[in-house]
């Protein structure tokens, strides 16, 4: 018979599970980022339901109380998590910096050209009514 903590581990687990797919189904956050998410709550899971195998890992590491290899196992999760998430962040700030870039040139491009056409040359906008 499970103990009260491996049934809220296990009620946990699946909880987090559920919430990822829920939100990937709603289009709250893509797929490529909820890899990292599923492969957490399906490890935490797994060791919630398999209670000797944490057993073995936790007495393999020195801790005599399993439960607390669980949250040891939650904590890396998040953090190897937090780590990709920067990851893509650093990403996108280049990308965003780049767009920032071109769109600066760009601008400059067309005074340039609005300056060789001149004032008498450019087109009027339409005029309501």
């Amino acid at each position: 018979m499970p103990d009260l903590i491996q049934i809220l581990a296990i009620g946990a687990s699946l909880f987090l599970l559920l919430l990822v797919l829920d939100l990937v189904r709603r289009k709250k956050l893509t797929e490529e980022y909820s890899f990292v998410w599923i492969v957490c709550a399906l490890s935490l899971l797994g060791l919630s339901i398999g209670r000797r195998l944490l057993d073995a890992v936790a007495l393999s590491l020195g801790i005599y109380y399993p439960p607390a290899a669980l949250l040891l196992v939650l904590i890396f999760f998040v953090f190897v998590a937090s780590l990709s998430f920067a990851v893509v962040v650093s990403k996108q700030r280049t990308q965003i910096e780049r767009l920032i870039e071109d769109a600066a040139i760009l601008e400059a491009r067309v005074r340039e050209l609005q300056a060789l056409v001149g004032p008498r040359n450019r087109p009027t906008p339409p005029t309501a009514g």
